[in-house]
């Protein structure tokens, strides 16, 4: 997890690779979308979630003069693997439902 922060009229590109498979949350102020024709999205603000995956946002902008913050979560890196000391064991069938 990670935090941006736009100052008043920043622009921030935003890079495919730092924003794959990410949510996004405004925080504080409001965030402008850039379209990736350069065209103006919609203005979100405080407590606003976002994915970009697949939307075409190119850029992302603080209309405002206060800056503005966004709270970015990427899921972990999918080649790390966690492997448990303790072998699994299977719990017997009793023919229960949970």
């Amino acid at each position: 997890m990670w935090t941006l922060a736009l100052r008043g009229g920043e622009r921030v590109a935003v890079v495919a690779a730092q924003w794959r498979d990410a949510f996004a949350v405004v925080t504080r102020g409001r965030v402008q979308l850039e379209l990736r024709d350069g065209e103006p999205g919609p203005v979100l603000g405080r407590d606003a979630g976002f994915w970009l995956r697949g939307t075409g946002v190119r850029a992302l902008r603080n209309p405002g003069r206060r800056t503005a913050t966004v709270r970015i979560v990427t899921p972990r890196a999918r080649t790390a693997t966690c492997q448990s000391p303790h072998p699994a064991r299977q719990l017997p069938n009793d023919g229960g439902t949970t």
